[in-house]
């Protein structure tokens, strides 16, 4: 094991968007086992330092992997095409007309069971799109299609973030 291998390798996964959460999380526990700083404290200061950066390294990488968003950017950057989310703001015109509903609905929800049935819905696409992109990325490789998706799933994802926020706010004042 190398500082600078990429996750999967660290992980010794296959660099794929589909993982066993559970594995993963076995993986993790395992490394982090083997480079705890409290197994060097007999090695001096050096030794543990090094341990922390490989601990931190360990933490990191599964932060990355666990989310399958986080996972399929890091892939597709991994397979030269970053995902670019700041500066490629690209959609089809389907999503963007798609998003523009939603925020409407979100926006003349009057109360929170209307919310959620939207909520519902949009988890019911996400879930359809991260489907696709794993099959853009493990099945059928067509990494800049996946990197596409990748910048849809964002948006995707902080929608249902506004969503939260509204059942919060709807919460409140109820």
């Amino acid at each position: 094991m190398k500082l600078s291998d990429d996750d999967f390798t660290l992980f010794g996964l296959a660099a794929r968007q589909g993982l066993d959460r559970e594995d993963l999380d076995a993986r993790r526990r395992e490394l982090q086992s083997q480079v705890h700083p409290d197994r060097f404290a007999a090695q001096g200061a050096a030794a543990q330092r090094l341990a922390m950066q490989w601990a931190v390294r360990v933490n990191q990488a599964h932060q990355r992997l666990k989310d399958p968003l986080s996972r399929a950017a890091y892939l597709c950057e991994l397979r030269g095409v970053p995902v670019a989310a700041e500066s490629n703001t690209a959609m089809p015109r389907d999503f963007l007309m798609q998003q523009m509903q939603w925020r409407e609905m979100l926006e003349e929800a009057p109360d929170s069971a209307t919310v959620e049935a939207l909520d519902t819905a949009v988890a019911q696409q996400e879930s359809a799109m991260l489907a696709e992109l794993a099959r853009l990325l493990d099945e059928h490789p067509d990494t800049a299609a996946a990197a596409a998706r990748v910048r849809a799933l964002m948006f995707v994802a902080r929608f249902r973030q506004d969503i939260e926020r509204r059942l919060e706010a709807l919460d409140t004042t109820h």
